[in-house]
Order: C-alpha cells, then structure tokens, then sequence
C-alpha cells in the first residue's frame, strides 16, 4: 500500500474518534501540542536550517527564504497562535439555528466538522502547525502535503506534534504529513474522494489554479494577494504616507502585502509617499506621468500591474477619482484585500459597495488580513472565492452544518 493510502485511511479512522471528543480533550492535547513545539524549538531550528541552506544552494530569492525560514520568535508566535486557539469558542456543536413546524417536529441546525481536510501548500512551515491546529480544534483530521522545499521542517514540526497527542485523547494519526512530494502523489491525493472532504491549497498561483484545475475532491479555494491600496484626494498626509509604506514594507513577502499604490492625482503629498518609498529602499514602477515627474520610478508595464511581487517593488498609479480606482482594482485585483485612505465618506461608502473583495479596509494597511489580527488564532488560509468562506478562515471556516429533527411520532401522509 503507498504511503497516500495508508496514512489516508489512518485519517479517516481518526477523524471518527476526534469528532466526539469535547471542548476539554481536544483543548489540553493543543496545549501539549504547545509546550512540545517550545521545548524542541532546537531540533525544529537545526532541521530549518537544512531548508534554508538547501534552498541558498537552489539559488531561492530572498522572498522565498523569508517564507521558509523558521526562528526562535516565528516559532514563539506559532505556539502562542495555538494558545490563542484555546481561548477561543468550540464552534462544534453551536446551534446555527431552530425551529419548530407546524406538525410539531423540532428542528435545528448544528456545526460539525468537515471531517478530513488536505493541506496542500508551499515554503512556509508555519502552515503546518496552524493547518495542524486549527483543524484539530475544529474536530478534523489533517493530511498535510507540503512542499519539498520544506520538507526537514515539516518533518520536525509533525513529528513533536504527533509525539506530543500520543499524551492526549486526540489520536495522533489525526495528524498526517504526505512525505512523497512527487507530482503523481499529489494529483492522486488530488482525487481521494473516498478519504478527503476538502482540499485546502495555500500558495502561489500556480499551486493554486493545478488544484482547481485536477481535483475531484472539493476545494476550498485561497487565492494570491494583488492588493492595492488607494491614497484619495482627502487622505491625511501621515496616513497616507504611513498606511503605504506598512502596507508595503511590513513583511513584503506575504499575500497581504500592497503591490499597486493608486494616488488621487490632487492629492497634495505624491511627492513625498513617493520619496518616502523611495527612501525605504522600494522599487517604483509607475505610470507615464509619474515616470516621467520621478527619475527613480521605472515606467510600469502592463504585466506588472497584474503582478503579486511579494518583494520591494510597488506599482504606482496617478487616478482622477475613486471610480477610476476602482476600475483599475477590478481590472487586475485578485479579490484580496484592498484599501481606502479617505476622509470623504461618500467616496468611502461607493469603494465598499463597489470593490469586489474579500476584505475592504478604511484608513488602514492591508496587512490585517490574517488569521490572528481578526481574532482567529491561527488561520487555515485567505479564500477569495465566495462559496462556503471568504477571507481569513478561521475555526467556523473549516466546519458545515447537519440538521436533527426532533418528533413525537410524526409520519408524512
């Protein structure tokens, strides 16, 4: 039997277990999770460090590295997303709503969890342990296939996972890692419709469209961040010029990160966001006004207003109003994030109605979009699509529903 299989049909069976368990059981075996990734935080390092000097030797881009790399103060933020995970409410078993019909039957609707769910993701270990956790808190087992690039600190990190649940009633095979990394292992665990519920791809767009594109298990879809944040003609100076630069600058590496900066072109401060980014070390790529106006900004072509850089490159834009920014964020915007920086509520009301996405801020850097600043612990990624969850999916994200009907005997005539 492959590796896929077995471990596919050890999910399964664990999943049974995990889902009766309560609040309580699955709450102590994420704290032993917790304390375990504390105390072998040097053996998950040292594996680490196999990663990134593997990659440094493949000639990865800084940006990929970032992604990869595990410290001690990423892995001191991983436990304490668990720790928050903790405190937050069960959702299994909340009544999503009753009622009772005409008949007398009694009905209600409750969360139950999904059962089985595949993470199929790229460099970032730090999806292990948050895919991980999430899940278990939610009452589901985990196939985690991620990718051979991080394969030393997958390993680590399941492994004091699974050690970890041996100490606990949640069955350590509720956690899985799919260590075969190959192309034909993942489009056969792409249609293990008899073992997977859904499948959870967190990436680039490429990881993302071959999911979409070869799976017959469910997918519930993430998607890459093209972000834009839009400066308006009534935005304050050092918000504007603060909200750009964090927007941009804070951890450029991730899908929340701005890449397209929209100013109102009677804005009175362009010139100095535009020094400020420059002076920050940001390349500018911009529109011909703007190019020309800036010696250091390189004229943008039509690709890069499509492109998620995840790096210190911005495209910049000159527009007449906020329809036109919208207009340009519906043209080349991924249904992200993406922002107004307004003092017109007017304008601000029409960027809300009118912005397609999965998450639209006001006077403030896109960088929220993330599991743990809206509240959810940890997060089990970004949807930007608009079935079943949109934007940051938390605990309620990786559950559904089933009805229980209630009687006194009825039978339908």
């Amino acid at each position: 039997m492959s590796e896929l299989l077995e471990k596919a049909q050890k999910l399964r069976s664990a999943s049974k277990v995990l889902a009766i368990l309560s609040t309580e059981e699955k709450n102590e075996a994420l704290l032993k999770m917790a304390d375990a990734l504390l105390s072998e935080k040097e053996f998950i390092l040292n594996e680490n460090k196999k990663d990134i000097r593997a990659g440094e030797e493949k000639g990865f881009i800084p940006s990929l590295l970032d992604r990869l790399m595990l410290t001690e103060e990423r892995i001191e933020q991983i436990v304490e997303g668990i720790r928050q995970l903790v405190k937050l409410e069960d959702p299994i078993g909340e009544i999503i709503e009753a009622w009772e019909r005409p008949n007398g039957l009694q009905i209600h609707t409750v969360r139950v969890p999904l059962g089985v769910i595949g993470m199929v993701y790229e460099a970032r270990p730090n999806v292990t342990v948050d895919a991980g956790s999430l899940c278990l808190k939610a009452g589901n087992a985990v196939l985690l296939r991620g990718s051979t690039s991080a394969l030393h600190s997958n390993k680590a990190l399941v492994h004091v996972m699974r050690e970890a649940l041996r100490d606990s009633k949640i069955p350590a095979d509720a956690v899985q890692l799919l260590e075969d990394t190959s192309r034909e292992t993942a489009s056969q665990m792409f249609k293990l419709n008899q073992y997977l519920d859904v499948l959870i791809p967190r990436g680039g767009a490429g990881l993302i469209q071959s999911v979409i594109e070869n799976a017959t298990v469910p997918v519930l879809e993430t998607g890459v961040g093209n972000c834009h944040v839009f400066i308006d003609e009534t935005a304050e100076k050092k918000m504007g010029i603060e909200i750009a630069l964090n927007a941009k600058l804070h951890r450029p590496s991730v899908c929340n990160a701005a890449e397209t900066l929209l100013i109102h072109k009677n804005w009175p401060y362009v010139s100095e966001v535009m020094h400020a980014l420059q002076d920050q070390g940001v390349e500018l790529r911009g529109d011909e006004l703007l190019s020309l106006e800036y010696s250091f900004i390189k004229v943008a072509s039509e690709k890069d207003w499509y492109t998620e850089f995840l790096a210190p490159i911005l495209s910049v834009k000159l527009v007449n109003d906020v329809k036109e920014a919208i207009d340009h964020i519906d043209q080349y915007g991924t249904k992200h994030s993406e922002a107004i920086i307004s003092e017109n509520n007017e304008n601000v009301r029409i960027f809300f109605q009118a912005v397609d996405a999965a998450v639209v801020y006001h006077n403030a850097s896109t960088r929220f979009t993330d599991g743990e600043q809206f509240g959810y612990g940890a997060e089990i990624g970004i949807s930007t699509q608009k079935l079943h969850a949109r934007g940051p999916m938390g605990l309620k994200a990786i559950t559904t529903s089933k009805a229980i009907v209630q009687g006194t005997g009825q039978i339908r005539s």
